[in-house]
């Protein structure tokens, strides 16, 4: 019997991606429909083209939209789980107290938080605590799940953007995606940078498994970041504006590691050495400062208490009230 035949002869299985799943990851989506699928056996089938979403091929970082129809093979089903699970996150007072203390602003079809550094967007491997697992929690029938429509960096604190319905998310993402919503970041960095600039470096996944670290390479994906220097601290510290025109991850902490002032309190970027003597808290200095929605809405976030403090030991002004990042 031949290859084709066999691919014939398969009754596949399908399933179809349900509203409160829209704008999913692939493999997370896949996770929770069939428990205990490994990661590694959802990549490989939806590399080999044994899952496959809209009757195409996708990837694990695939995002999905509500009423796609996934084909699984017909023998997926759940595996017996090897550990206990991780206790789900419930809608206690304290939890709605801690999301309360996040609120930033709010507007038609939106909803933005000022992520604390240090709390997840979503959930994973030792990850416990995050936003995603958040607004499952505090969804009522009468209140419905808000939904995320683009993520920051667990260390890095700021703007989080989230839609209240499904028409919102799907038009946020699409602005994101589009690069119609502007993003300003401010970070302290080693060193003096020029007084103003650009970063025009692909970026790409390091192999291996040591964990998720991306670098400069000729082959990667194109990605684009201007900067401003805000104020500096003699020449050995900065306060910097950082504009990312492109969404790749680390994009930033790659980009002014890859011009020699990495971010402060960035060891997996060369941010972990700090200068004797220099007041810098060892966390990321990394804050998504300001959105600007495709209406002219600007949100603006306090910055985070480790960033705020070095801010003000080391004498640095922030920007005025009113001030814009003005590209090259």
């Amino acid at each position: 019997m031949t290859a084709s035949s066999v691919k014939k002869a398969v009754k596949w299985r399908y399933e179809t991606v349900p509203e409160d799943e829209d704008n999913s990851r692939a493999d997370r989506y896949l996770r929770r429909l069939v428990p205990g699928l490994a990661q590694g056996s959802i990549e490989r089938m939806l590399r080999n083209g044994l899952i496959r979403v809209d009757g195409a091929k996708a990837k694990a970082n695939t995002r999905l939209v509500a009423g796609q129809v996934l084909r699984l093979p017909p023998d997926l089903k759940a595996a017996e789980p090897k550990l206990p699970r991780s206790p789900q996150i419930v809608a206690s007072s304290s939890l709605r107290q801690q999301f309360d203390d996040m609120f930033l602003a709010e507007g038609r079809g939106w909803l933005a938080l000022n992520k604390p550094s240090g709390l997840a967007v979503q959930g994973g491997t030792s990850i416990s605590s995050h936003v995603d697992g958040m607004l499952q929690a505090l969804a009522t029938k009468t209140n419905g799940r808000l939904r995320l429509v683009h993520r920051i960096d667990k260390d890095t604190s700021g703007v989080l953007l989230l839609a209240k319905t499904l028409d919102a998310a799907r038009a946020l993402t699409e602005a994101f995606q589009r690069h119609r919503i502007e993003k300003t970041y401010l970070a302290v960095v080693m060193g003096m940078p020029p007084e103003a600039g650009k970063i025009r470096a692909p970026l790409q996944k390091l192999a291996g498994k040591l964990g998720e670290k991306m670098v400069v390479d000729d082959s990667g994906q194109d990605a684009l970041t201007f900067y401003r220097r805000i104020d500096h601290a003699g020449r050995k510290l900065s306060l910097m504006a950082l504009r990312p025109m492109t969404g790749r991850t680390h994009q930033l902490r790659v980009h002014m590691e890859h011009i020699g002032h990495p971010i402060c309190g960035d060891g997996k970027y060369d941010g972990d050495v700090v200068p004797p003597g220099d007041m810098v808290a060892r966390r990321l200095h990394l804050h998504a400062w300001q959105v600007k929605l495709t209406d002219g809405k600007v949100i603006t976030a306090p910055l985070s208490p480790h960033i705020a403090a070095t801010v003000d030991n080391l004498g640095l002004s922030l920007p005025p009230k009113g001030w814009r990042f003005q590209d090259e």
